[in-house]
């Protein structure tokens, strides 16, 4: 659903670039919670399978998923719009972003 939904919008990215990062990221989980980092120890815990704080998926949302940040759908298609925009694809990132 992400794919068809980034592919209609715009937003580059491929199904081995989202696995490979929602594999480190979550091991898969859509309910991971990230509470040792940086942005946990700040109050912004990074959320989801692709570990999304709060404000940046606020930011990079992207309309027709859902407004909720463990959704995996709205989770997967707005991180891979936040990388699109800071690394040009979620293909090209290769560690914690």
């Amino acid at each position: 659903q992400s794919l068809d939904i980034m592919k209609s919008k715009g937003i580059p990215g491929s199904y081995e670039g989202l696995h490979r990062n929602i594999m480190r990221e979550s091991s898969g989980n859509p309910n991971a919670i990230n509470n040792w980092d940086i942005n946990a120890r700040n109050g912004i815990p990074s959320k989801g399978l692709l570990q999304v704080i709060q404000p940046t998926f606020n930011t990079y949302h992207v309309s027709g998923t859902p407004h909720d940040l463990y959704d995996p759908v709205a989770n997967i298609t707005a991180a891979a719009n936040y990388a699109a925009h800071r690394y040009g694809s979620i293909d090209n990132v290769n560690s914690a972003y």
